[in-house]
């Protein structure tokens, strides 16, 4: 059994959004993932792992290619796997408790309007390619 206060486990940083793994099994891990106002995640999908989130605190917008809902205290997001979305921080820090689902919990980049300049990596470029968002991964 693992037990966690996530208000001990929380830490912030101005310059990008912060997760904390807390723990990790086989098929799995938890985390937090700690946002200042306005940060942004990268436009991203597990192909092999189911993402969820709860939110304790703050808000903002979750958003996949054709849908975009409002994230607020006591909102829980379930991302199968493969599912392209990006989370908006809104005006408040954010406290966001993670659960991933999976054998792999490998990330893909399609985007990232939260950093200037930014490349996509060749080999999140060739999944893409092969798993255009919105198809099945």
């Amino acid at each position: 059994m693992d037990v966690f206060d996530v208000n001990k486990e929380q830490r912030f940083d101005p310059t990008h959004h912060v997760e904390r793994i807390l723990d990790q099994w086989p098929g799995g891990d938890v985390s937090l993932a700690c946002w200042e106002p306005g940060q942004i995640s990268p436009d991203h999908c597990h192909p092999h792992a189911t993402e969820i989130y709860f939110c304790f605190s703050g808000g903002g917008r979750m958003r996949i290619p054709d849908l975009e809902v409002a994230i607020s205290p006591g909102s829980f997001v379930v991302h199968p796997p493969g599912e392209v979305h990006e989370y908006v921080n809104g005006p408040e820090r954010t406290l966001l408790f993670r659960v991933r689902i999976g054998d792999d919990m490998t990330s893909r980049h399609l985007a990232n309007r939260g950093i200037e300049g930014w490349t996509q990596r060749p080999q999140d470029a060739a999944y893409f390619a092969a798993n255009p968002p919105g198809g099945s991964p």
